[in-house]
């Protein structure tokens, strides 16, 4: 059934016009995957300008709801989207660089969400889950990997792993929380003494953590998770309280 768009009032357009799709989406008349209306239709229809209307979109598309395909064509224009992952990571980084949130917050949630990730991946992850995740740990314990690609797999580990538990928004909330921290842990792995011994001692660990999870061991998984991200993280907890 055609979606029915109704006139906004004009003060603060943009706000009202994101109130209205908003309103569409929670009414369950707009999906993921449904495509809104041309620029030039749609302004008309909501009673607003196209300038206004744009400024709307932006912020949808920020937030990981909406992609804008420019151009012409089939595949052109405004598409309702659900990526949701990106987004929190690009908000939560940008709140803790302005102090919404400290390092020992970000740290204590970090602990939260992965001890519960791994604790069900043990109970729920199947086997081609586990072998994407090995495939990670045997990348990061190759001689030539250098820092920032360590760090990306890192990530990329931590976060498979959250994926692999069942639950999305788990998932999700350990990818925008690992995503905040990701230029500090990095700059604590450049600056390490001995990179090689300290490459080699964190993923002894991820070994250890896919080994447990692998073995249904979640309980024994979620302890050592726990060691493994206040070893490195809890590090740069107690240095920023030092230079404070």
């Amino acid at each position: 059934m055609p979606v029915e768009w109704q006139p906004v009032r004009q003060s603060r357009t943009h706000e009202l016009v994101l109130q209205s799709i908003e309103q569409r989406v929670f009414a369950g008349e707009l999906k993921a995957g449904d495509r809104l209306p041309p620029e030039r239709e749609l302004a008309p229809v909501l009673g607003v300008s196209r300038s206004a209307l744009r400024e709307a979109l932006r912020v949808l598309e920020t937030i990981g709801v909406l992609v804008a395909q420019p151009g012409r064509g089939p595949d052109a224009g405004a598409r309702i989207v659900r990526n949701p992952d990106d987004a929190l990571g690009r908000l939560l980084r940008l709140h803790f660089a302005l102090g919404s949130y400290s390092l020992h917050d970000v740290l204590e949630a970090r602990v939260v969400l992965e001890r519960s990730s791994f604790e069900a991946a043990a109970r729920h992850a199947t086997a081609e889950d586990l072998d994407e995740a090995e495939a990670l740990v045997v990348r990061m314990g190759e001689p030539d990997v250098q820092v920032p690609e360590f760090n990306d797999l890192d990530t990329r580990f931590h976060v498979h792993i959250a994926r692999s538990s069942g639950n999305e928004l788990t998932s999700t909330l350990t990818s925008a929380v690992r995503e905040s921290v990701r230029p500090l842990i990095l700059r604590a792995l450049e600056e390490a003494e001995d990179w090689p011994g300290t490459a080699a001692a964190l993923n002894a660990e991820h070994a250890e953590l896919l080994r447990l999870v692998r073995a249904g061991k979640g309980a024994n998984a979620a302890d050592l998770v726990e060691r493994h991200i206040r070893s490195l993280h809890g590090t740069l907890v107690d240095e920023k309280s030092e230079r404070s």
